[in-house]
């Protein structure tokens, strides 16, 4: 069917990515009364909650302190749907804290088709009047540039071979990859920086911009017991069968032996289908990680215990393990980037024939012949994740590039805390700085951080007047970008990237005259606070 939508627009702000991150900055400017277009390349908004399975990475503080009063709206807007429209046990819908799919990784994992709705309807109202124009299907292709501004960006509908131009005073980078740094040659880095780049004890001797952390292609599974849901043995099963990543150890991908740990020491895991555990004894405290950890509630979404029976014949678990963390290649700035897209997919499938089929089972048997894949919990007809989880992106050239030592706990010790940013405009943590490994072979290293905060100077380019960035593409190193590419500080990003957007937009300034001026700075954060940002954290926090 032929598209009706009109092949050029003019609109106060376009965001170019339906991630969190551009949902947060969008939502912040739309409150504030602009009009905005959004773009996202998949069906679904919502990058790395929903397209990339990947649900909320949350610090072990979140319930209480260290998240924005809009994050906390998305929170408890996940936690009332399932009370609202899930037949949840009394025990379940009673609780405070409900975590639907009881996993370990977080204190709130949910269905990716849960965390879509609710995000929708943080946006419905702006659509339903007009003031919010959402184009899915949509990448962009080229950007058209005066000096030091980005006056319209041109997109590719897929299916439509008739381009659509969207021009705007104000423009947002909430792509994956950072794709507008690219089109519109915005100065930007890849990859690790060196030693000598960034003073960063852990970085490596020589930088490399095509050394990235890991992608991920997640996959969603039930297990049906007494069925065989066997795949087709993939094209690359082979290789991936006994391929031993340089990072790993010696250990093959396809084994229950992890990647050993900085210090050298082993670690392992092990799967446990559907075991009868107690979902409110579910330990989402990675202090307390033991060094054979359990992947069938690691990233579970839905934990049949939670629910009235007969509603879930299985728990449904994300598979989002370190054996598909693809470290082959770089997805992009490279020639073969589809090929190496093709061998993330590859190794997902892999892996859960490798399970099906020669997995060491606990009761000594071989392979879980029941294990399914869930296309209609992903939203694809494969039942792979609609996009890969990415780590790493492109990265502006910042005004401020936050380093590994301005956060890490094992630099700063125990006692002094993160470095205080004066022009703070959000605040993050995680548990680690969570460096996976890379595609040049080198083990991700990091670290802990101390809880963190978000400097704005992260934010301004160097040089463009009207782009900002509003996810993984602000100014931090390939080391701190594990630090601060986790949801709710994602969230964070674009909330502050939007709201300095508004004061730009209302009094006619530029984001740099704000960075530049301390009472602009200071009326910056005098909105955020008063919208429920946190800017720093309470005196005496420490990891």
């Amino acid at each position: 069917m032929p598209r009706t939508t009109p092949r050029e627009r003019r609109t106060d702000a376009l965001v170019v990515g339906g991630g969190l991150g551009g949902i947060s900055a969008a939502l912040t400017m739309l409150r504030n009364g602009m009009n905005v277009v959004m773009t996202e390349p998949t069906r679904w908004i919502g990058g790395q909650l929903t397209s990339q399975l990947v649900p909320l990475d949350d610090h072990r503080r979140v319930e209480s302190i260290g998240a924005s009063a809009t994050y906390r709206e998305l929170r408890r807007g996940i936690r009332d749907y399932y009370r609202t429209w899930f037949p949840l046990n009394a025990a379940a819908a009673g609780h405070d804290t409900l975590n639907p799919g009881a996993a370990w990784v977080s204190p709130l994992s949910h269905d990716p088709r849960v965390g879509l709705s609710v995000l929708e309807a943080l946006l419905m109202p702006f659509q339903a009047s007009g003031q919010l124009t959402i184009l899915t299907e949509t990448e962009p292709v080229s950007a058209q540039v005066a000096g030091d501004v980005v006056e319209a960006v041109t997109f590719r509908l897929i299916g439509d071979d008739d381009p659509i131009t969207v021009s705007a005073p104000w423009v947002v980078d909430a792509t994956e990859l950072g794709d507008l740094l690219d089109l519109a040659d915005i100065e930007h880095v890849t990859g690790r920086e060196s030693k000598e780049m960034t003073g960063e004890p852990d970085a490596a001797d020589t930088a490399d911009p095509l050394d990235m952390q890991s992608v991920t292609w997640c996959f969603a599974m039930d297990h049906r017991a007494g069925e065989d849901h066997t795949i087709d043995r993939p094209a690359d099963y082979d290789f991936y069968r006994t391929w031993e990543p340089p990072a790993w150890g010696g250990n093959r991908i396809l084994s229950f032996n992890r990647p050993p740990a900085n210090d050298g020491r082993p670690r392992g895991c092990k799967l446990v289908v559907n075991d009868d555990d107690d979902p409110f004894a579910i330990d989402t405290d990675h202090r307390n990680m033991p060094p054979t950890v359990e992947l069938w509630t690691y990233r579970r979404i839905s934990a049949r215990q939670h629910f009235q029976p007969g509603t879930f014949d299985s728990d449904v678990t994300i598979v989002n393990w370190h054996m598909n963390d693809y470290t082959r290649g770089p997805i992009f700035g490279v020639p073969d980037a589809a090929d190496h897209l093709r061998g993330a997919r590859q190794l997902s499938l892999s892996v859960l024939y490798w399970l099906q089929t020669e997995a060491p089972r606990p009761d000594g048997g071989t392979g879980w012949p029941g294990l399914r894949l869930r296309p209609d919990v992903a939203g694809t007809r494969d039942g792979l994740a609609m996009a890969p989880y990415i780590r790493e992106s492109r990265r502006i050239q910042a005004r401020k590039t936050i380093v590994q030592q301005e956060i890490s706990l094992e630099i700063r010790g125990e006692d002094a805390g993160a470095e205080p940013f004066a022009d703070s405009v959000g605040v993050g943590h995680y548990f680690w700085i969570d460096q996976h490994a890379g595609t040049a072979g080198r083990k991700g290293k990091g670290g802990r951080p101390h809880p963190f905060q978000i400097p704005l100077g992260a934010l301004i380019p160097v040089r463009m007047r009207n782009v900002l960035p509003a996810c993984k593409n602000i100014g931090t190193t390939h080391i701190t970008n594990g630090s601060y590419r986790l949801h709710p500080v994602e969230w964070s990003i674009g909330e502050a990237a939007g709201t300095l957007i508004a004061l730009c937009a209302r009094d006619g300034r530029e984001p740099h005259e704000v960075y530049e001026s301390e009472a602009l700075t200071g009326e910056l954060q005098a909105q955020l606070r008063a919208a429920g940002v946190p800017l720093e954290w309470p005196a005496g926090m420490r990891w």
